[in-house]
């Protein structure tokens, strides 16, 4: 086969092409990241989940052997990091030994063939099939997802499965086979479980999430699909009991899922910030925050008292937690340069969110432009909502450039869209160029 043959046969099928470079970026990364664990910008959190696998790897249970952050002391239950992502770890150490770059390369591979396809259906629903292309390129070679898709943490399954949340609910809002109506429900419902198991956070926008499938669906087609609602709930419920069980026999209290809410609620609105927020202060900071007189309090108990303390905050003095809250706004959104910045995250920063974010706010206004009628029920309807309910409950507890990783990631189909229109407006501007030309000729 020629170079010309070869390049028209990628031209052809392009996604396993898109697919290809996506994974080789990951395990490229993944490689260089090494068999070591070390803080890194951004990913500190993969030292302390490397630890803590390796911790139930021998028979330690979910505990550390030092005191270990927040404030949890050596060999008491901690609950504060996600159990599913921690399996995934002891697994993979368990067939593989301790290697964390068989479980970062393992991660690469899995995440980095199914994000870009899953940016690529997702575009294709809610566009067409070359935004979805266009959507998988994008994804592919984004800057912060390769970068993070080899730390050992929760952000690249926890990406992936949002998107395929929404994939799914959308799919239920306009199905008319009611025989598929379970299929979608299970579907829902695994994939919701999986991604709240991942980063709990993630529970405040399931209200939201089926408020909008019921919406959509009953003006589509007259009915709500109850059946298959149940049986997503059920299915998220079979997902997270078994750990709140596991909480309630360690704690003797109840725990959802985790805790960490509370100490971060405490953290993000605590006086000490005044009306101007500050992303990352040093370790030891946050910990002298902690009240004396809660430490005597395990981690569950602490993290429920913090979060009264923090609800305190808010009401004693509300004018400045709304004035904490808009400061906010910027670090999250952040895409500039910044001096206190390593090289590696100014290029990450730019690189992608600095690049892409006018062709995502373009691809917005055109999305919300062409679908304003039916604004409430469109696909993009469900994406507008996603945005901004997650960018809000960020905006109004604690922020961080990493947690805005899953709008970039749902903001991705519009950036494709606004590539595409600029394409076609630059065509259409040539051709009526070319005429010109034939006429002078």
């Amino acid at each position: 086969m020629n170079r010309k043959n070869f390049f028209y046969r990628i031209l052809e099928r392009p996604l396993p092409a898109i697919l290809a470079v996506s994974v080789f970026l990951r395990v490229a990364v993944a490689v260089a990241m090494g068999n070591t664990v070390v803080e890194l910008p951004g990913i500190f959190d993969q030292v302390s989940y490397h630890n803590l696998a390796l911790r139930v790897l021998g028979g330690h249970g979910f505990s550390f052997g030092v005191l270990w952050w927040p404030i949890t002391p050596a060999n008491a239950p901690t609950a504060h990091w996600s159990f599913l992502y921690t399996l995934y770890l002891v697994f993979v150490y368990f067939i593989f030994g301790p290697n964390p770059i068989v479980a970062r390369i393992l991660q690469a591979v899995i995440v980095g063939i199914l994000h870009p396809y899953i940016a690529y259906r997702l575009g294709e629903k809610v566009f067409n099939k070359t935004i979805g292309l266009v959507s998988a390129a994008i994804t592919a070679i984004y800057v912060y997802f390769f970068y993070y898709d080899a730390a050992l943490m929760t952000e690249p399954f926890y990406i992936t499965t949002i998107l395929f949340t929404l994939y799914f609910t959308i799919q239920l809002a306009e199905n008319a086979d009611k025989k598929r109506d379970l299929q979608l429900g299970l579907a829902l419902g695994v994939s919701l479980g999986i991604t709240i198991v991942l980063r709990q956070v993630f529970l405040l926008f399931i209200p939201f999430l089926f408020l909008w499938m019921w919406i959509a669906r009953f003006k589509r087609r007259g009915g709500l699909p109850l059946a298959s609602t149940v049986l997503s709930i059920f299915s998220v419920a079979l997902l997270i009991l078994p750990i709140t069980y596991f909480n309630y026999s360690r704690f003797g209290r109840f725990v959802l899922l985790n805790t960490n809410s509370g100490y971060a609620f405490f953290w993000g609105n605590n006086p000490i910030y005044g009306t101007e927020f500050i992303p990352i202060l040093p370790t030891e900071t946050y910990q002298e925050l902690i009240p004396q007189e809660l430490r005597h309090l395990d981690e569950a108990a602490l993290d429920q008292a913090l979060l009264k303390r923090g609800i305190q905050f808010v009401l004693d003095d509300p004018a400045r937690y709304a004035l904490l809250s808009l400061s906010r706004i910027p670090p999250y959104f952040m895409f500039w340069y910044s001096p206190e910045s390593s090289v590696w995250s100014n290029f990450s920063r730019i690189g992608s969110f600095g690049v892409l974010l006018p062709f995502m706010l373009y691809g917005l206004y055109l999305g919300i432009q062409w679908n304003w009628k039916n604004l409430m029920i469109s696909p993009v309807g469900l994406l507008v909502l996603f945005v901004v309910v997650y960018s809000g409950v960020h905006i109004l507890t604690w922020t961080l450039i990493r947690y805005r990783l899953p709008v970039d990631a749902v903001l991705i189909p519009f950036a494709a869209l606004a590539l595409v229109e600029l394409k076609s407006y630059l065509q259409n501007m040539k051709a009526p160029r070319s005429r010109e030309a034939q006429k002078g000729l």
